[in-house]
């Protein structure tokens, strides 16, 4: 992908939604071929991806315990988890002009039926806060695909002063604690422009097998910092099915002709 640098991608459109079992197969093959690059087509975004959530059970959830809470009874914040799209950006702005429901307001029939086929959707477009690069970089080849197995995580802080205390442990030692983690590829730190979830932790994997082996219990060892992160989780409150736990169907990168 001539002409763009590890590291530009730093704004972010998500989407979140449920899909049909019988229309999944239409709508990834629709994605790659048409929507994602319509999108793509406009200055300044730089790759798509979909994914595909694991189904509850068949991971470790990271953590837990019942240390993660999500939103009771959520009345207006749209349920979808099952499918992921996401697309990676130069500036929030690239995202922004126009809007989602603008630039989807000009497809035509044939693919306003083919968008129709997501229910549920929920969607943030969020800026990175913070990144790390891990020992898995190596292995994701092109380095700045989006890795084939994430866990993404979309909260909300409970109060003003628990944000103070989450900026200290993301940049204190969450993210710094990753560099070293086998099979960690990248982990971005988002905060919202516009979602119902203020926050979000996009951790990128070389597979699934790498984030069961070597993520869900790697703060064991440190006593003191499972109770930190213990103490920060608990003060959030994460949307419907946040951490999703995915699997990647497919990436595009923008390239330059």
């Amino acid at each position: 992908m001539a002409g763009f640098a590890l590291g530009q991608d730093r704004a972010y459109w998500i989407s979140w939604f449920n899909l049909a079992e019988k229309d999944r197969y239409d709508f990834s093959t629709w994605a790659y071929e048409t929507y994602v690059p319509k999108v793509l087509s406009r200055d300044g975004v730089l790759w798509g991806a979909l994914y595909a959530s694991e189904a509850t059970g068949s991971f470790t959830p990271l953590g837990g315990g019942g240390r993660i809470s999500h939103k009771k009874n959520p009345k207006g914040v749209p349920v979808g988890d099952r499918y992921i799209i996401m697309f990676g950006a130069m500036d929030a702005y690239v995202l922004a002009d126009p809007m989602p429901d603008e630039f989807h307001a000009q497809f035509n029939k044939a693919d306003q039926k083919m968008l129709a086929l997501r229910t549920d959707e929920r969607r943030n477009i969020m800026l990175e806060e913070g990144r790390i690069e891990g020992l898995g970089l190596e292995e994701n080849n092109p380095a700045m695909a989006p890795a084939p197995a994430i866990q993404l995580g979309s909260f909300n802080a409970g109060a003003w002063d628990d944000e103070e205390e989450m900026a200290a442990w993301y940049a204190r030692w969450r993210l710094p604690s990753l560099t070293g983690l086998p099979g960690c590829v990248r982990v971005r730190k988002l905060v919202s422009v516009a979602g119902w979830a203020k926050h979000a932790c996009f951790y990128e994997f070389n597979s699934l097998k790498a984030r069961e082996e070597h993520f869900v219990h790697y703060e064991k060892p440190n006593k003191k910092m499972v109770k930190w992160s213990t103490d920060v989780v608990r003060d959030t409150v994460h949307a419907p099915g946040s951490a999703n736990v995915a699997s990647r169907i497919f990436y595009i990168l923008k390239t330059i002709t």
